[in-house]
């Protein structure tokens, strides 16, 4: 058990993809706690695993490391500024290409090599149980002969606990600065594990909104396609760059038990980058179970609407068929009470009785042909 995490049998720092131990009896740390402005946050001068100075400064780091014979420097950033920047380029001779991608962030996971020194961005993540949402944030780390570089453009990963659980661990910071490089992408690659577990949660509430019949669903299914999208693009490269960093190790000649430990973080990432795929292709088919429940929804109310509508025509019929019927002796009515003097019929003696005749024959006639039609 070193830093409150418990190690793998033969020191390494790998972990099952779900598995979270902390202890209590954890030994205090000399790291202090990262602050939420940028610039630096903790600057260490190693020997032979051990903390030998904690300088303030950038320039305090660099006269420290040349004075002391074998030492390894951590230095540890936070969206520094160009100036900070510019001065460890010129004092560990940094690329140009990698200090620009180190300001201006925005990257894609990948490893640069640069004569003797690694150039390494990793794309960290966390899960916001509140808002339920995916927060990735970006990691620089340059990687060279007695130091460590991290410049981070995010709150993750929480780069104090590696240096915690590795201050505690000296026969494995005595490795070098392979062994920091490892330690971070371990607690990147566990990193994700919460992420995971928080994705899989939206989708099974996802799936309870669209059996359901939630009209919001799809707007939701849509923003969590995005996030898993977003979620691979900064877990399948790092297999790249784990593979290539395997690759680099076997040729360099790498101490055998960091390989172990490449190895482990290796096959933690095929898991998680395998669930997030399959995440990807669940909600494909939710989306789709989602747009045919919506238009079984949509036929089911356009077959009430069009029953309502004939049933609204057939009243319609009945009542246009009475308002005819009824208008016949009206019209016929209409006609005799005009009282014009010198009108047909009008000192016949059978003339009423004739109006009368005429009006039930034409209602007579208008109900006979309208019931026929299956009007009335």
């Amino acid at each position: 058990m070193v830093g409150g995490r418990r190690f793998r049998p033969g020191g390494g720092f790998g972990r099952q993809l779900d598995e979270y131990e902390t202890t209590a009896d954890a030994p205090p740390s000399t790291v202090s706690p990262e602050p939420p402005t940028g610039g630096l946050v903790d600057s260490a001068v190693y020997v032979r695993g051990h903390r030998f100075a904690s300088p303030s400064g950038l320039a305090e780091t660099f006269r420290c490391l040349q004075e002391q014979d074998g030492a390894m420097a951590w230095i540890g950033l936070y969206r520094p500024d160009i100036e900070q920047i510019t001065s460890l380029a010129r004092e560990f001779r940094l690329h140009d290409l990698a200090v620009e991608d180190a300001i201006n962030a925005h990257q894609r996971p990948k490893l640069e090599r640069y004569g003797h020194t690694l150039f390494v961005v990793l794309r960290a993540a966390s899960y916001d149980d509140v808002r339920e949402e995916v927060e990735f944030s970006e990691l620089h780390l340059f990687i060279g002969p007695g130091f460590v570089i991290t410049v981070r453009h995010g709150e993750v990963p929480d780069l104090a606990a590696v240096r915690r659980r590795m201050e505690t661990d000296a026969p494995m910071l005595a490795r070098g600065p392979e062994a920091i490089l490892y330690a971070i992408l371990d607690q990147v690659v566990d990193g994700y594990a919460p992420v995971v577990a928080g994705l899989e949660n939206d989708i099974d509430e996802i799936e309870t909104q669209v059996f359901g019949g939630d009209p919001n669903a799809s707007r939701r299914i849509y923003g969590l396609s995005r996030e898993v999208i977003q979620f691979q693009r900064a877990a399948r490269p790092l297999l790249t760059v784990l593979n290539a960093l395997a690759d680099g190790a076997s040729s360099a000649g790498t101490d055998e038990e960091l390989r172990r430990y490449l190895r482990d973080v290796t096959d933690h990432l095929i898991q998680v980058v395998e669930r997030v795929d399959g995440f990807r292709h669940l909600l494909q088919n939710i989306l789709t179970v989602n747009a045919t429940l919506v238009s079984q929804q949509q036929n089911e109310e356009m077959r009430s609407l069009t029953a309502a509508s004939y049933a609204q025509n057939e009243e319609l019929k009945k009542v246009s068929s009475w308002a005819a019927i009824l208008f016949a002796p009206t019209l016929i009515g209409t006609v005799y009470g005009m009282n014009f003097v010198h009108m047909p019929e009008l000192n016949w003696r059978f003339g009423y009785l004739f109006a009368l005749l005429l009006m039930l024959l034409v209602c007579g006639t208008l109900y006979m042909i309208f019931k026929r039609r299956g009007w009335l």
